[in-house]
């Protein structure tokens, strides 16, 4: 628990900017030219426009608050379910084992970070406070602030706006991103012929399986931002003077998951369901690389100092 809060928790920090990046991408309104055209341009933007710490690094407070917990839970119910099943010698074999404990250590973890989730996606879009240079609808000081607000005006069952589409979304990507992690851990050992794995491919295979797992989920993501970030219809409905084509083009609020991955698919085709596909691979596949390999370092430090302890 100990080792897999400090890597995920440290992981998350450092990739926050690119997890910012990949929102903006995703919440951005739709108009020809787009005001991000791709993950550099959006980068450099935001950055130019809003700066490092409210800009590209905004949200970052609870995303904080939320990762520290939650990682710490994902990994001990994750290590805790394989170690049991893998020790009652069902014979279930090692890769189902792998994507169940995944699973479950990601749903016991969703309690605590889907609330932080929430925060730290309408903070990031909206940038600075009353930023001028994106408008998302939101126009909060602080975390602090955010969370007063969302309680006061949505009510508590705010805090859990999209919780089954993050579930939908993570569940996989947490049991893929073990699955392969694991599998590519094997096969790099085999490849060496070695149980000991440099840091070069410690963080290799961290960062093929998060990004694989990251690419196979990206429209699922698209989905949970969307609903996540979206207003009542009351505060976005177009005047009758508005032209049919452009309410098409700026209705955003979708009333559950399935409606929203139809209507992207047919009014943005294929596109519009991998929104943000490459931020969301470069950070996915980074953040596990960080993640895995911090996890494993610390993982070999304690088990150093309980073999010490134990002399």
């Amino acid at each position: 628990m100990l080792a897999g809060g400090l890597g995920g928790s440290t992981a998350d920090f450092l990739m926050h900017s690119i997890d910012t990046v990949k929102t903006r991408l995703q919440g951005q309104k739709l108009a020809k030219p787009p005001k991000y055209q791709n993950m550099l341009h959006a980068y450099t933007t935001i950055f130019k426009q809003e700066g490092l710490t409210r800009g590209l690094y905004g949200g970052v407070a609870p995303a904080m608050l939320g990762s520290v917990p939650a990682t710490t839970i994902y990994f001990g119910t994750y290590e805790f379910v394989k170690r049991n099943m893998i020790g009652f010698g069902i014979g279930v074999p090692d890769t189902v084992v792998h994507l169940i404990a995944g699973s479950i250590g990601d749903i016991m973890a969703s309690v605590v970070y889907v609330p932080s989730e929430v925060l730290k996606t309408r903070l990031q879009l909206q940038g600075r406070y009353n930023n001028p240079h994106f408008v998302s609808g939101y126009n909060y000081k602080n975390t602090r602030h955010a969370a007063q607000m969302i309680y006061k005006l949505e009510g508590p069952s705010a805090f859990y706006h999209g919780y089954k589409a993050t579930l939908l979304r993570d569940v996989p990507f947490s049991a893929l991103q073990f699955a392969f992690y694991e599998k590519f851990k094997l096969w790099a050992m085999m490849f060496k012929n070695s149980n000991n794995l440099s840091l070069e491919w410690e963080i290799a295979t961290g960062a093929f399986a998060g990004g694989l797992a990251g690419a196979l989920t990206t429209p699922l993501d698209v989905i949970k931002t969307l609903l996540q970030t979206q207003r009542k219809p009351s505060t976005t409905k177009q005047t009758t003077s508005t032209p049919s084509t452009t309410q098409k083009l700026t209705h955003y609020y979708y009333s559950g998951i399935w409606e929203g991955m139809l209507w992207n698919y047919r009014d943005q085709g294929i596109g519009g369901l991998f929104r943000g596909i490459g931020p969301r691979v470069a950070w996915t596949a980074m953040q596990s690389g960080l993640m895995f390999v911090i996890y494993e370092q610390v993982l070999e430090i304690l088990e150093k100092v309980e073999k010490k302890n134990i002399k």
